[in-house]
């Protein structure tokens, strides 16, 4: 069982103080399991933070609270400050939506640093933070998806007669999405040619490439995460987003009043219910997901469409495999302890350094 926990969140992201909710949420819930926790905040402005001082959301409301900065080392962390003994770390939790929190970035540094994660790794992260990417993604493994189209911002700036003809073909309206954010951020409706542009607009003030994709009218939105336990994979209940607007918005996910109501399990009929299982399984088996992850679904009538995949769900989706703080918490406790199984595989080294090939040429020295 692992002792000492780091629990990662923050980050220069749109969805930052969202990514701060969940990790103290996670920090806290790992603290009641009786861990050790080291909170680890990621200020916009870079770097790393921590203190045990770190106690909730509001002692982050400050753009950049003063918490000591600490940076990664082999095996744990140590304080930049100072000569204290690193930190052993057992497993890592990433609680970054969006950025480089998510997009495999902060996979890679526990990576390098030989830090279990009890999170996706870097290529699942990468491909399923881009919207174009997972379409790819989806597309070879024969998952159904919505008709769409990827535009780069330089494309659009020298090719806008060209690119509004090629989108025109999909049929108005649209949704119109930045590639690389999450949280329904940017993302638009467009159901003219002039309102197309605007949506770009917009798109491009946030990203630099995005993707136009039929919109499905009368859909629902529906969710299942996933998360791995040894070797198997483990399917929370289905969940319906309710939505007033033509898209489920920001606001409806996380903002007061405006927040919508859910229904788990979805009222769906069995052979809709059965088919999004089997496309979870068939993501799970084919990308070998470590951590939770959470598939977002389209459905129409009996019509099911992939939408995307989330590799740092809001929550974690602790709210999708428990209807208490304790079985939250009993969850999160899964996750780590996945994490810190040790799994050593063997790095061959060839010894060629050890060997006089070089002789001749003097080797690599600067001549």
């Amino acid at each position: 069982m692992p002792k000492t926990v780091a629990v990662f969140f923050g980050g220069n992201s749109n969805e930052h103080e969202i990514s701060v909710i969940t990790g103290m949420l996670a920090v806290n819930l790992l603290r009641a399991a009786n861990y050790r926790v080291i909170p680890v905040f990621l200020p916009r402005t870079g770097g790393m933070m921590s203190s045990e001082k770190m106690r909730s959301v509001s002692d982050f409301r400050t753009p950049c609270p003063q918490f000591p900065y600490i940076r990664l080392t082999q095996g744990g962390i140590i304080a930049e400050r100072g000569h204290k003994k690193p930190t052993h770390i057992d497993a890592a939790l990433n609680c970054c939506h969006g950025g480089m929190g998510e997009d495999g970035t902060l996979s890679a540094l526990l990576a390098w640093h030989n830090i279990p994660s009890a999170s996706p790794d870097v290529p699942i992260s990468a491909v399923f933070m881009n919207k174009r990417l997972t379409k790819l993604a989806a597309r070879g493994m024969q998952l159904p998806v919505l008709p769409s189209i990827a535009v780069r911002e330089g494309e659009w700036r020298a090719e806008k007669g060209k690119t509004l003809s090629k989108i025109g073909e999909l049929g108005y309206p649209v949704v119109v999405k930045p590639c690389r954010l999450g949280s329904s951020i940017g993302v638009t409706v467009a159901s003219s040619p002039e309102e197309l542009e605007a949506a770009l607009a917009l798109a491009f003030r946030l990203d630099d490439d995005a993707l136009i994709e039929t919109y499905l009218e009368g859909k629902r939105d529906v969710n299942c995460a996933a998360f791995r336990r040894g070797e198997t994979y483990e399917f929370s209940p289905l969940e319906e987003v309710f939505s007033e607007k033509d898209i489920l918005t920001f606001g409806e996910k996380y903002e007061g009043e405006q927040r919508r109501a859910s229904q788990i399990p979805a009222d769906l009929p069995a052979p809709v219910a059965e088919k999004i299982y089997k496309i979870m399984q068939t993501l799970c088996e084919n990308f070998a997901f470590r951590g939770v992850v959470r598939g977002d679904f389209l459905v129409a009538g009996e019509e099911i469409y992939f939408n995307e995949l989330n590799t740092v769900p809001g929550s974690l989706a602790c709210y999708l495999f428990g209807k208490t703080l304790t079985e939250s918490r009993n969850f999160l406790v899964s996750l780590v302890e996945e994490a810190a199984a040790p799994r050593p595989k063997e790095v061959l080294i060839s010894g060629i350094l050890n060997e006089n090939i070089f002789a001749r040429g003097k080797g690599c020295k600067r001549r």
